[in-house]
Parts: C-alpha cells; sequence; structure tokens
C-alpha cells in the first residue's frame, strides 16, 4: 500500500458497543493483544487516524488535511482485506453485502458524516470475501481467542522472544512469546491450546496456571497461584488474579484476589474487590439476555455471558454479578445478593446516583495509583455522560 493515511471511522456500530465505546473511538478497543487501531498499524505500516463522535474526538489527534482511506472502525483488519484496500484509486469506494468497509477520498474531517459516506466515492467495488464487524460488546470476548491467534502471528513474524526461565513448566514453547524486561518464576505454562503473549515489564509471580490462548499486556502483573483460562487478555497495567477465563481486559483495571471472573469484558480504569463472583452460565442453562442501550432491550448474547463493565466502575468486595450484568461508566457497585443485570451510568450502589463531583475525585485517587492522572479532556468526556445519562 502506498504511502497515505488511514481514517478509521466510527458508525451506527458505536453504539451498540456501549458501555465499552462511551469513553473511546471503536479503534481503541482492545481486541486479542492489539487495539482496533494499532492491528491497522502493524499491518499496514501507516499513520492510523480516529475520527469519532464529537464529545470524544478532543480525545485524539487531529486528522491532517489531504486524502485519505477512510475505514470502517469496527471491521478487524486482515491481510486479505488490506490487499483489497490498496487497490483503490481516488473517489473509489469498496462494500460488501452488508455495506460500505472502505473508501479514498478528500473531505474535511470536521464535515465527515458517516451517514453520507457512500457519497463521498463515484464508484464502488465488491468485496466476496468474508469480514469481521464488532457489533456487540459480548462478540469481544466470543472472538477473543482467534484475534489472539492473530495478532500472535504477527508479532512471531516481527519480533523475536526473550527466553524463557527453566523455573517455570512449559508446554508448546514454540508457541509463547515474552517481551523484555519480563517477571516469570515457577509458573505453569501450557501453550498447546492457543499461544501465551507475555508484554514488556510484565510480571507473573509464583504459582500462576497459564492455559492459551493468552495476552499479557505491559506492565500488567498476575499475582500468585492465579489460574487463567483461554482466551483471556489482561491489557497493559492491569493486576489479574484468583480464576479467570475467557476475559479481556481492555487496560488499567484490577481483579487481584480471588474470585471467579469469565466470559466477560471488563473497559479501563476499574477495580474488583475481594471475593467478587460473577455468574456466565444461568441454572437452566438456557440462553443468556444482556442488556443493549442502543436496542433499548435485552438481546440474546448465547449460553454464555458473564458481565460487560464501562471503564472507570468498581465492585465492592463480596459482590455477586449476575449473568449477563451490564455495569455502565463510573459506576460504585455494592449491595446485597445478586447484583442487578442492568447498572446505568454514574450508579451509586443499585438505585442512588454518583455525584459527579466525588465521582471525579474517586477517580482521581484511582488513576493516582498507576502514576496517572485526568486530562482536561477526559473530564470533559465524562461530563457530557454524566449529563446525558
Amino acid at each position: 500500500m502506498e504511502k497515505i493515511s488511514i481514517v478509521l471511522f466510527d458508525n451506527h456500530l458505536r453504539k451498540q458497543l456501549l458501555p465499552i465505546s462511551a469513553t473511546r473511538a471503536v479503534a481503541s478497543i482492545r481486541f486479542g493483544i492489539f487495539t482496533i487501531q494499532e492491528k491497522w498499524e502493524n499491518l499496514t505500516q501507516q499513520n492510523v487516524f480516529c475520527h469519532t463522535v464529537n464529545y470524544l474526538q478532543p480525545l485524539y489527534p487531529n486528522i491532517p488535511e489531504g486524502e485519505h482511506i477512510w475505514i470502517d472502525a469496527s471491521i478487524v483488519p486482515t491481510k486479505e482485506i488490506i490487499e483489497s484496500i490498496a487497490l483503490l484509486n481516488s473517489n473509489e469506494g469498496l462494500i460488501d453485502e452488508v455495506g460500505f468497509i472502505a473508501g479514498r477520498f478528500k473531505i474535511d474531517a470536521a464535515n465527515f458524516n458517516p451517514k453520507n459516506v457512500s457519497e463521498y466515492v463515484s464508484q464502488n467495488k465488491k468485496l466476496s470475501k468474508s469480514i469481521v464487524r464488532l457489533g456487540f460488546p459480548h462478540e469481544l470476548f466470543l472472538g477473543n481467542e482467534k484475534a489472539i491467534k492473530s495478532d500472535f502471528e504477527w508479532i512471531k513474524e516481527n519480533k523475536i522472544s526473550q527466553p524463557i526461565s527453566k523455573t517455570n513448566q512449559i508446554i508448546g514453547e514454540n508457541s509463547i512469546f515474552l517481551e523484555e524486561d519480563v517477571t516469570m518464576e515457577y509458573c505453569t505454562l501450557n501453550a498447546s491450546t492457543g499461544p501465551i503473549y507475555i508484554g514488556k515489564n510484565a510480571t507473573a509471580m509464583e504459582g500462576c496456571l497459564i492455559r492459551g490462548a493468552f495476552a499479557m499486556g505491559e506492565n500488567a502483573m498476575l499475582k500468585m497461584g492465579s489460574k487463567i483460562y483461554g482466551a483471556t487478555t489482561i491489557g497493559p497495567n492491569c493486576v489479574g488474579g484468583g480464576e479467570i477465563k475467557n476475559v479481556l481486559f481492555l487496560g488499567n483495571s484490577n481483579k487481584g484476589h480471588d474470585g471467579y471472573l469469565g466470559d466477560s469484558v471488563i473497559g479501563e480504569w476499574c477495580n474488583f474487590g475481594a471475593g467478587t463472583s460473577n455468574s456466565n452460565v444461568k441454572n437452566t442453562g438456557g440462553f443468556v439476555k444482556i442488556w443493549n442501550e442502543a436496542k433499548g432491550d435485552f438481546i440474546n448474547a448465547g449460553q454464555k455471558c458473564g458481565l460487560i463493565m464501562g471503564d472507570y466502575s468498581r465492585a465492592a468486595i463480596n459482590s455477586s454479578i449476575n449473568t449477563g450484568t451490564v455495569i455502565g461508566v463510573s459506576c460504585n457497585v455494592f449491595g446485597e445478593g445478586l447484583l442487578p443485570k442492568h447498572l446505568p451510568n454514574f450508579s451509586w450502589g443499585i438505585s442512588n446516583k454518583y455525584l459527579f463531583d466525588k465521582a471525579l475525585i474517586d477517580i482521581g485517587i484511582w488513576k493516582k495509583m498507576k502514576h496517572k492522572q485526568m486530562s482536561k479532556e477526559e473530564i470533559e468526556m465524562l461530563r457530557h455522560i454524566f449529563e446525558n445519562e
């Protein structure tokens, strides 16, 4: 592909991905080892920008003027898709039976409207190959194993793993990759079920049991005796502990104590108190219904679905999280018995509202624990969510 910037744009699918997409562009969602944006950057070696809704756009660098390739941010990139996009000429688009995939054209980013994207090109080419679009939050954990495997292939092609300490028990060493400065002794790693990736400066304390497919981000940590099943991603700066299975932690979140978490998606800056567990299967074994904000109703998420948690939310010690629960942005969750299956943004307990100024103070304290602080853009983003709840 010739050197030209890529713009990943949000469309109607962004609302279906709430609450995960409430605080980030779709391209910033982690899926597998990398975010969607990082996947495009890795596979194309191009500059990649994000175009999202107005209240989120200040969180991202300005999109330069000129002709760009505009791509639906919900699409998971593959080499085959990139090859087809690379053949586009100016004012040409690429579509499939679902809709618009990508187009090459010049438009001022401030005037771009995803509803009118087909009008920005003079002709469209049809793509016959099947592609993956992320449409609902539970699809993230359902597809995480395949995403980890795909990202792992790129890493193996472009990097060299660091040696694994001999104190560890290893199955499938060729499917294990360690970045620099990993601390990991007396752990068991089984990559026969999928690849295992350990990021730079990550730590797995003694006694961790890890089965692939598994990804651990930069500066992440697993506490002693952690039991990790695939397909799990512990994102950058996260802390994991207890029993975790098929969970995607986007980053900067903590589940450092005993308790079970499975078939779930956890945003950034979240925390789980000691002993907190979730259900991922109904007692009847039936299909799990999960709240979707865009639909304004509960939708079918399959037989296994645990928790979808938005950024900046926290669950108190010994919380019992129901099957197919959705917790919004900036919630302080506590209550007796099984918690409700839907807690809206800025919930306090299970029936009250978090005061905005108090929420900001608490978020600031949690961020300070990881040596971070809130930006003005972040505060205004949260204010918009609070005022439009």
